[in-house]
């Protein structure tokens, strides 16, 4: 999670310049679809507050009341985050932008808008570039669909998401902009504000789904789980691997529970080594693997019944 810490704090810093330009020629033009970029703008700078908040959470360390520690706070505020895009990013942008149809103003000194839109673009497309960079590190092999679908440090890919959705926002709002002061028509600009914020009720969606599944409690991703099994029918006295569960605890935090058969005869103590060992195997292969239970099962051939010398009828 380190690494997505510089990622958000150049977002945090692009979305407040950017959000006070947007806000002070908003003021001085009247333009509705400027004033719901700078609306965009606040609840970016906002919600990456609340990731930093967080990772912070996230970095306590295990309780009484939290033995796995607290990695779900990411989770939980990523998905506030989520919701806060759809209902004040959103919200108050279809609202702007459907008052500004029904009581059209035409727009004052458009030149500023101009100008301060092409500066968010360059700073914004300044912090597009640099969380993209971060996240094609840290998705490897994957497609980008793919590493949001299996990833699970939602701050990386919801920085990402949030600044795809201001460029295309900015590029909206130019578009609306520029419509109106051609056509003399403000109309336009009310457009412009009610599709940034259906682009925003789109983003806002899409992380919620895809962080929900985090929250509730999601399996580590096949190769992880493959790993497990594959140590596990590799450790010593093991006849069959039956089952085995995972669930990320945090983005570097995996609890995995393993359901193991031993050969039949095989003595405590050598059990008992042989579950150490696994152990130290699967943490030394699979570093965020950092709970590991093994449950041993009986043989399903075990005769079972409570009393064999006592006839049942």
């Amino acid at each position: 999670m380190a690494e997505s810490k510089p990622v958000i704090y150049a977002a945090m810093g692009g979305n407040l310049l950017i959000a006070i330009t947007k806000f002070v020629a908003a003021a001085f033009t009247g333009s509705s679809a400027m004033l719901s970029e700078g609306i965009h703008s606040v609840v970016d700078t906002g919600n990456q507050g609340l990731l930093l908040l967080g990772l912070k959470r996230a970095s306590r360390p295990p309780s009484a009341q939290f033995p796995f520690g607290h990695g779900k706070e990411v989770y939980f505020w990523s998905f506030v985050v989520a919701l806060l895009i759809f209902a004040v990013g959103a919200g108050v942008s279809v609202y702007e932008g459907i008052n500004h149809i029904l009581h059209p103003e035409p727009m004052q000194s458009p030149l500023i808008n101009y100008i301060v839109l092409g500066l968010g673009i360059l700073f914004e497309g300044a912090s597009w570039a640099f969380a993209l960079n971060a996240f094609r590190k840290t998705k490897g092999k994957w497609g980008y669909v793919q590493a949001v679908r299996r990833g699970k440090d939602p701050t990386m890919f919801m920085v990402v998401f949030e600044d795809s959705a201001a460029l295309l926002g900015l590029l909206v709002a130019l578009g609306g902009i520029w419509l109106s002061e051609w056509t003399h028509n403000p109309l336009f600009d009310g457009i412009a504000s009610v599709i940034i914020g259906l682009i925003l009720g789109g983003t806002a969606i899409w992380l919620a789904v895809e962080t929900k599944g985090l929250l509730i409690g999601e399996s580590a991703n096949r190769g992880v789980v493959d790993a497990l099994r594959r140590l596990a029918g590799q450790a010593d006295a093991v006849e069959s691997v039956n089952e085995v569960l995972t669930m990320h605890m945090g983005p570097d935090f995996v609890l995995a529970t393993l359901s193991i058969r031993f050969a039949r005869g095989t003595p405590a103590e050598r059990i008992e080594r042989a579950i150490a060992t696994l152990d130290r195997d699967i943490k030394a292969e699979v570093p965020t693997v950092k709970r590991v239970f093994v449950e041993a099962e009986a043989r399903a051939d075990v005769d079972e019944r409570p009393d064999h010398g006592e006839d049942p009828t």
